[in-house]
């Protein structure tokens, strides 16, 4: 039996640490605090957003001042979602988050930060509203991650991202082939069934992977920007004699420059390369083709060639070369083309247009400009602009930064989008998501969520050329990397004639991101 005493002693330490408990401890505090009048201060910024409701949890950081932190996440129905934390940290549960967005589609979520202060007091903010869109996006990113530094091209990778939760796998590294080069990866529509990747390797040449309803042939040639017809029966894509330069000051130290290129077709059957008349000519540049979601029109970037060496880097003229945006007709089932024709002029617009994509509703068109070049993610002054194919006016977005804007692509339902940025800081590339109302208004972007709310904060690796796809890619990463090794399987002739040079292999470091 215990004495009376010690009894009395045992129920006082209790009382003592369950006081301390209270006090020191994250609880998840429900009640209601001291208001405050405006919202907290979160990292990132995950507020006044339409959000998919099958995107995975928005987790954040708190950057109030506090002992303790406490959230409740709720709407009209489904559950509430309660997380305390001792750092600010909050990471939202996985199945709960589901649960609730799942059934609020439609409408506002609410987010109540509640803060300890000092003196013990809890001091609850205004709540953070966002909106739980109906449509959803896309289930999976494809997207490139490296390192920004222009010499530390050897160990990059082709990853994917469920943006339903947290999953990432890889798709292919360099250093599966000798430490090569791989970007340019496009599908064939918002599906991986047909999907090409680009391959530059000092040891195994350029060339380019093909991966089509699981099997994977290693072309003959160096492809770079890709446009995959709708029907999958052929793709258009650019040669490009691309070379990096520096400048000597500036928020970007960084350019590139097209010396010479053109767009070729690649038709899958036959395994011919054809150069179609308006595609390559020899007094302009033409790259960065995309396909109208009816097949019936190729949109892509022009200019004129303002020098005549075409081996000094950089160039006479480099900083005037500004690119038009032109469409050409195509009938798949006769391989016939029409003439080119200027949609819009860097004339009109005093500036370069580049990356055009066409919304898979065929309603919009979007594309960058920027002050000159082929190349926006070096061009701090690159922006987003949005063109109504049906009446063909066009704007400027509210969603831009002081910052570039530059690679991006469309949800198959055409309700978001995915694009690069350099808002946070200039130097290193993000992922942010979008959402595009039937309107055409693009609203708040936020930066693709991850399961640790500080990943970006020390993050040095950059995210390049954002592909959403409805599926994952079911290709088996350890054939892309054999067949990489391979001798090409596919041999093609291709048709350059005087009026395009054909473009030699270039070292890897010599093209960027």
């Amino acid at each position: 039996m215990i004495k009376r005493p010690i009894f009395i002693g045992i129920v006082a330490v209790v009382i003592i640490l369950s006081g301390l408990w209270i006090l020191f401890s994250p609880s998840k505090f429900v009640g209601e605090g001291i208001p405050i009048a405006y919202e907290p201060n979160i990292s990132p910024d995950y507020s006044g957003l339409f959000i998919p409701h099958n995107i995975a949890p928005l987790n954040f950081r708190i950057l109030e001042k506090g002992q303790a932190y406490s959230v409740r996440i709720y709407s009209e129905s489904g559950p509430t979602i309660t997380i305390a934390s001792k750092t600010g940290r909050i990471r939202i549960p996985l199945k709960k988050w589901r649960r609730l967005l799942d059934v609020n589609k439609g409408r506002e979520l609410f987010v109540d930060v509640f803060v300890r202060d000092a003196e013990g007091q809890w001091l609850q903010f205004k709540p953070i509203v966002n909106t739980i869109a109906d449509e959803e996006i896309d289930g999976t990113l494809v997207y490139r991650f490296m390192k920004p530094i222009y010499n530390m091209w050897n160990n990059m990778g082709i990853f994917q991202r469920d943006l339903t939760d947290f999953d990432v796998s890889s798709i292919m590294q360099g250093r599966s082939f000798g430490k090569g080069c791989l970007n340019c990866h496009s599908f064939a529509g918002n599906t991986s069934g047909t999907m090409t990747i680009c391959l530059r390797s000092m040891a195994y040449g350029s060339n380019t992977l093909l991966a089509r309803n699981g099997d994977v042939h290693k072309i003959g040639a160096k492809w770079g920007y890709t446009a995959w017809h709708p029907s999958g029966r052929l793709a258009v894509y650019s040669i490009n004699k691309v070379r990096q330069f520096f400048h000597a000051g500036g928020m970007e130290v960084r350019d590139v420059v097209d010396l010479d290129s053109a767009l070729l077709c690649y038709h899958l059957d036959s395994q011919k390369v054809t150069n179609p008349e308006g595609l390559a000519d020899k007094d302009r540049l033409e790259t960065y083709p995309a396909w109208s979601p009816d097949g019936r029109a190729l949109y892509f970037c022009s200019a004129p060639i303002l020098w005549q060496d075409r081996d000094t880097v950089p160039p006479e003229n480099y900083d005037k070369v500004k690119y038009d945006l032109r469409r050409i007709t195509y009938d798949v089932e006769t391989n016939r083309w029409g003439n080119a024709e200027t949609v819009l002029s860097a004339d009109e617009t005093g500036l370069s247009i580049m990356l055009p994509r066409v919304s898979p509703d065929g309603r919009f068109l979007l594309f960058c400009m920027c002050r000159y070049g082929c190349f926006p993610i070096y061009q701090p002054s690159s922006d987003l602009y949005l063109m109504d194919l049906s009446t063909g006016d066009y704007r400027k977005l509210d969603i831009n930064s002081s910052y570039s804007e530059s690679w991006h692509s469309w949800s198959g339902n055409s309700r978001w989008i995915a694009f690069s940025s350099k808002r946070q800081g200039g130097s290193l590339t993000r992922t942010y998501l979008s959402y595009v109302d039937t309107a055409g208004k693009v609203h708040k972007p936020f930066v693709l969520p991850q399961k640790d709310p500080d990943y970006y904060d020390s993050l040095i690796e950059t995210f390049s050329v954002p592909e959403l796809t409805e599926d994952r890619i079911k290709v088996s990463t350890a054939l892309l990397a054999q067949m990489a090794r391979c001798d090409p399987s596919i041999s093609v002739d291709i048709p350059i004639t005087g009026a395009t040079r054909l473009v030699k292999p270039s070292d890897p470091w010599m093209e960027r991101e």
